[in-house]
């Protein structure tokens, strides 16, 4: 058994021996395989790398070759560019001496004809010494006698053709502002509007004046208070007239009348809705009235609100004259004579058209009609120009420009025609409107109307604010003020109505 081991062991140290030896064996074997693989490697790399230094080579010169040529073409060519340069600045050269050979002549020129001038002038003065010498005067003295002797012999001619010149001139220029104005005034062809204080009403029967009049008088009186009106019903059959001086009143009491006789329930209460009711249909009528204006006259840049404010004067007069109508007039009369003057035409007519525009609100606003218009124009920013041409009409304030001038000119064209104006009418009508005035000063009053032509002025206080015995008291204070303040003829009747109007309502 032990004889076993021992073999086994030496067998196995022996195989051990003999692997090792093995793998060396092969190990120095796979070593020369891998050197020689190496040296390969090196040899075909030095070989590759031989031929990309060749070709590099290679394509240097090519690149050396092809940069000789271009540069040799470079060459060929600035020395053509050079040639062609050193030929110009031969040709330069020979022009630059052609120049200055001519220069020379035309100085040598300049310089014969100085001296012939010099001989010439030499011979003129020598020509005017001997003339002097001859007539024994010097060239100033003989045109001094000269205009002397000129002077002398057509003094007499000179002075009658300069007054012809001065006569003709004003002659010419008269004429011509006479045609100017008449043809102006001729172009413009409108009637004259007549003044009426009344306003005529048709029914179709005598019934409809006792709904009219009402029980004991109340829907006459309801009417007048809210209308501010008189109403005159007599005995002429089929009319009523509405009595006022102030037109607006008269169309909103016309208005409201026939509406309340198309309706047929005439009562107070009906009548206040409908009186309301006309005041804002003649607010639409005003607007269109203004519209129309506007446009008839050819004026497009106004701000509505004035156009607003000119439709009001449809219902105002002016000396009998219609004020609405008159501007209208006055504004194709100043359109007319600024075309043939040169002025602003627009300008012109506009401030032609607004000139009166206070007179819409001279009831309302305390000042002169042109201190109102304006105010009325600054306040909706009109065009300056137009303002500075309206303002000088009565001569308030200097003239300071063309179109001011034109718009005076046009306003006494319109206003100075045969029959456009009655003054008597217009004093009339501003004495009512100083009346009214007059009573609506007092506190507690609430309306005042004057009436019957003024003779009799009738006021509407307020029952909350004034007792019956202060009614009385202010009625007698109104009258004495009116005595003082006033200048009216016969006698005013002073009317004070304060009533109590009590409404409840049934539910």
């Amino acid at each position: 058994m032990l004889t076993i081991i021992i073999i086994s062991a030496t067998a196995l140290v022996v195989g051990a021996l003999v692997g090792y030896y093995l793998r060396l064996i092969i190990s120095m074997g796979k070593k020369g395989s891998m050197e020689l693989e190496i040296k390969q490697i090196m040899l075909k790399a030095k070989e590759d790398a031989q031929k990309v230094v060749d070709e590099g080579k290679k394509k240097a010169e090519e690149h050396i070759e092809a940069s000789n040529k271009e540069t040799k073409k470079k060459e060929e060519e600035w020395k053509q560019t050079e040639n062609r340069l050193i030929k110009k600045e031969e040709m330069l050269d020979n022009r630059q001496l052609d120049i200055d050979k001519e220069v020379e002549r035309i100085k040598q020129k300049i310089e014969e004809v100085k001296k012939v001038k010099e001989r010439v002038d030499n011979m003129d003065k020598e020509k005017e010494q001997e003339l002097e010498k001859i007539a024994r005067l010097s060239t100033d003295d003989a045109k001094e006698i000269l205009f002397k002797n000129i002077e002398e012999k057509y003094e007499e001619d000179l002075l009658v053709r300069m007054q012809k010149m001065e006569t003709l001139n004003a002659e010419k220029l008269d004429r011509r502002a006479k045609d100017i104005l008449s043809a102006s005034i001729n172009r413009l062809a409108s009637s004259t509007a007549s003044e009426m204080m009344t306003t005529s009403i048709n029914i179709p029967n005598d019934e409809i004046k006792g709904k009219i009049i009402g029980k004991e008088g109340r829907n006459i009186r309801a009417f007048e208070k809210c209308a501010g009106v008189e109403l005159i019903i007599d005995e002429t059959p089929g009319t009523i007239v509405i009595s006022s001086f102030d037109p607006v009143r008269r169309q909103v009491a016309r208005l409201a009348l026939e509406n309340l006789i198309l309706d047929g329930r005439i009562q107070p209460a009906k009548i206040e809705e409908v009186v309301a009711k006309a005041g804002e249909d003649i607010n639409k009528i005003i607007k269109e009235k203004g519209d129309q204006a506007v446009y008839e006259c050819g004026i497009f840049n106004l701000d509505p609100r004035i156009t607003a404010i000119v439709g009001r004067l449809y219902f105002r007069t002016s000396y009998g004259q219609n004020v609405l109508q008159h501007s209208i007039e006055m504004a194709h009369i100043a359109g007319m004579l600024a075309e043939e003057l040169g002025a602003d035409v627009q300008v012109a007519k506009a401030g032609a058209l607004v000139h009166d525009i206070g007179k819409a609100l001279d009831h309302e606003v305390q000042g002169t009609h042109i201190d109102i218009g304006i105010r009325i124009l600054q306040k909706f920013k009109a065009d300056p120009r137009i303002i500075t041409a309206m303002k000088s009409h009565h001569d308030d304030t200097p003239h300071e420009s063309l179109e001011a001038v034109i718009v005076q000119t046009a306003d006494m064209i319109s206003g100075g025609r045969p029959g456009a104006r009655r003054d008597s009418v217009e004093n009339y009508i501003k004495r009512l409107q100083e009346l009214e005035a007059l009573s609506q000063s007092f506190s507690g009053v609430e309306k005042a109307y004057a009436l019957s032509a003024g003779r009799e002025i009738r006021i509407f206080v307020t029952p909350d604010k004034v007792t019956d015995l202060e009614a009385k008291e202010m009625a007698h204070d109104i009258a004495k003020k009116i005595e003082q303040e006033l200048t009216y003829p016969g006698e005013i009747k002073v009317t004070m109505i304060r009533e109590n109007r009590i409404v409840e309502y049934a539910r």
